[in-house]
């Protein structure tokens, strides 16, 4: 009788945006030439982008009036990962939860997209630090089949880490002291206890920080209200730049969209729902409606001059997938009937646990919150002056890589006092 062991899935998402007030705002970025229309990460974008607008729907339809914070991209490369070792239909729904359809992409299309991702995340950049990888935690005893421990080598670059799991606090203090190395000590204690059956803990992390073209300054930081909802005021540090910006009022959806780069490949939009709107703005947040955002948002005329207040602001999210991907189409990976047989046949793996965390950072680097009060300006400002956005009530954010087209980090800002 084969006895049914256990592969932990790890996975870290870390965001940290810089707004550093001393730096000096630089021209627009340039597109990688080498991202080409037959580029391998442009090819799995799509269904990248699909996962990571399924998961958010679904996360945003359990928790209604919470934060949401992911890295859509761990999430995709660490299952992708996994895909290698699966069979029969565990192969069949990790590639439709992931969002692929196999008759425009490939499996191989799939790995070779991911591998040139990767590449392309963790090129070095003097003005955007970008760190995304993996890594295997093994049991002593465990065999590897030799082909998923190279192709997890191969595509993903996977490090790998023999392992005492019979010591559980040995190896949970091994894997945390791993990611918080790899996460640049933001992220703590991931793993907080192992099962002693536990054979395979596969964890992944994405590193990002960026500075914005167009810094904000210190000295216009300023405390102010920021509106929950009908009921709930919370203080919050509101930031302030009068420039121009990228930014549109649609017209057909009930939202301001502001457009904000990164020195470097990467740029933010922050989607502002009108008041009492996020529900039909999240309704219709697809991928076809960020790609139109995103190109009305490269006409010159919506580049305008701006008065911006956006919070300055910290918060976290932690996610069960193992509770949340069956609703995606993984039925048997979290079950016995998971057929892992590509991974080793010393015995039947399925995942006991599946772990996501994700930490957003929005602050002025090295310098504390102001300390003043001013009086606040209440939801309707924005509808007397459309070249006002302030950023006072529940929003959207969501980070892309620009040349890769990848969306690296998706949320919603209920409360931003809210850790």
């Amino acid at each position: 009788m084969q006895l049914a062991s256990h592969l932990l899935l790890l996975l870290v998402g870390l965001l940290a945006l810089s707004l550093d007030g001393q730096g000096q705002a630089h021209g627009q970025q340039q597109e990688d030439p080498s991202t080409g229309g037959t580029s391998p990460s442009l090819k799995i974008a799509p269904g990248n982008t699909a996962f990571a607008l399924n998961f958010y729907h679904l996360i945003a339809s359990r928790s209604p009036k919470s934060n949401i914070f992911f890295s859509p991209l761990s999430i995709s490369a660490a299952y992708a990962m996994v895909l290698l070792g699966a069979r029969s239909d565990t192969w069949t729904q990790i590639i439709e939860g992931l969002g692929f359809n196999l008759t425009e992409v490939s499996e191989p299309d799939i790995h070779q997209g991911f591998q040139h991702l990767l590449h392309a995340l963790n090129l070095p950049d003097d003005k955007l630090e970008t760190h995304v990888g993996s890594a295997l935690f093994l049991s002593q005893n465990l065999q590897l089949l030799p082909k998923f421990l190279n192709d997890t080598t191969a595509f993903y670059d996977s490090k790998l880490f023999r392992t005492n799991f019979l010591d559980s606090k040995g190896a949970t203090q091994l894997i945390n002291n791993h990611v918080k190395e790899e996460t640049r000590g933001k992220i703590e204690d991931l793993v907080s206890r192992l099962s002693t059956d536990t054979v395979m803990v596969l964890v992944n992390y994405i590193y990002f920080k960026g500075l914005w073209e167009k810094p904000f300054s210190n000295s216009k930081t300023k405390v102010q209200n920021f509106y929950v909802d009908e009921n709930t005021i919370v203080k919050v540090p509101m930031m302030f730049q009068d420039k121009h910006h990228w930014f549109l009022h649609d017209r057909y959806v009930p939202c301001s969209v502001l457009r904000m780069d990164y020195r470097g490949d990467a740029r933010a939009f922050f989607i502002l729902p009108d008041q009492g709107k996020m529900k039909q703005v999240e309704q219709v947040l697809t991928p076809e409606m960020l790609t139109r955002w995103s190109q009305l948002l490269q006409r010159r005329s919506f580049h305008r001059k701006l008065k911006l207040y956006l919070p300055k602001f910290s918060m976290s999210a932690s996610y069960d997938l193992d509770e949340i991907l069956p609703s995606l189409g993984m039925m048997d990976l979290f079950t016995a009937q998971a057929n892992l047989s590509g991974i080793t046949t010393q015995g039947r793996l399925q995942v006991s646990k599946s772990l996501h965390k994700a930490v957003l950072d929005v602050d002025e680097a090295g310098t504390e919150a102001a300390a003043g009060t001013s009086i606040s300006i209440s939801f309707f400002s924005m509808m007397h002056n459309r070249n006002i956005l302030r950023f006072n009530r529940p929003f959207l954010v969501a980070i892309l890589s620009t040349s890769t087209q990848s969306v690296l980090f998706l949320g919603r800002v209920v409360n931003p006092a809210s850790p």
